[in-house]
């Protein structure tokens, strides 16, 4: 007589390796992807991935961590709504199992995060209940800017299937994030270069105007932003439009 298979760790949802669950691991992965090639807001796209995320691995907390200026990874983005969970925490890259993975860029799996010495928060597990944890890398050409965790209720030992579907769905978030993070510096240059050709055009006004260098009227326009405590762009921005309305009337 065969074994009855159990729905899944929690009761919740369908088995891993089942049917079901193979359609909602495919379903969650193009929500993910849908998501990513959106116009949302990134902080918008990542509190979707930890919450598709949480629903298909059947997990009861999930994070997305990412690394800071600082170098540390700080939590970005989680479906929780738990306090205790939700205090800021931040980790070295390196230390404990979560900063391990971020620093071998390979993920991790343990059965029970209260009974590892590596694990940085073990109160904090007991409290909220946490078990078993899959934390996997978040890599752009194999640098790494973060990490995506999963933990569960109760005892469980993730599969390949699972660390492969987590896997996909980091490399999806890590895709995102890169592509807005080169979306940020492209607005930047654009602007950068748009305020250029302002302050010159301010300049060859003022060089015009007063008969002197163009070097001497950056000067100017400079000196002007100083005292004035406004950026060039803004000073030479009203240049411009005054001498606008001077010409017009």
């Amino acid at each position: 007589m065969g074994t009855k298979k159990t729905s899944n760790r929690d009761g919740k949802h369908p088995a891993p390796g089942s049917e079901s669950s193979a359609d909602s691991k495919i379903s969650a992965l193009l929500t993910i992807s849908r998501a990513i090639t959106s116009e949302k807001y990134l902080e918008d796209i990542l509190r979707l991935i930890v919450t598709v995320t949480a629903e298909v691995m059947a997990s009861k907390i999930c994070s997305l961590m990412l690394i800071e200026d600082d170098g540390k990874l700080h939590v970005k983005a989680t479906q929780s709504i738990s306090k205790e969970y939700n205090k800021k925490r931040i980790i070295d890259v390196g230390k404990g199992v979560v900063g391990k993975v971020a620093s071998e860029n390979r993920p991790a799996i343990v059965r029970d995060v209260r009974e590892r010495d590596d694990y940085l928060y073990p109160e904090m597990a007991r409290k909220e209940g946490l078990v078993s944890l899959l934390s996997v890398p978040l890599a752009v050409k194999g640098r790494v800017i973060g990490v995506i965790n999963c933990y569960t209720s109760r005892p469980h030992d993730f599969t390949d299937a699972e660390v492969t579907v987590l896997t996909t769905i980091a490399n999806q978030a890590a895709i995102a994030i890169e592509n807005t993070e080169l979306l940020v510096r492209s607005r930047v240059i654009q602007e950068e270069l748009e305020s250029r050709k302002i302050v010159e055009r301010a300049k060859d006004i003022l060089a015009a105007e007063n008969g002197t260098s163009g070097d001497e009227a950056y000067r100017k326009i400079r000196a002007m932003s100083m005292n004035m405590r406004r950026p060039m762009r803004q000073i030479a921005e009203a240049i411009i439009i005054s001498r606008g309305v001077q010409e017009s009337s």
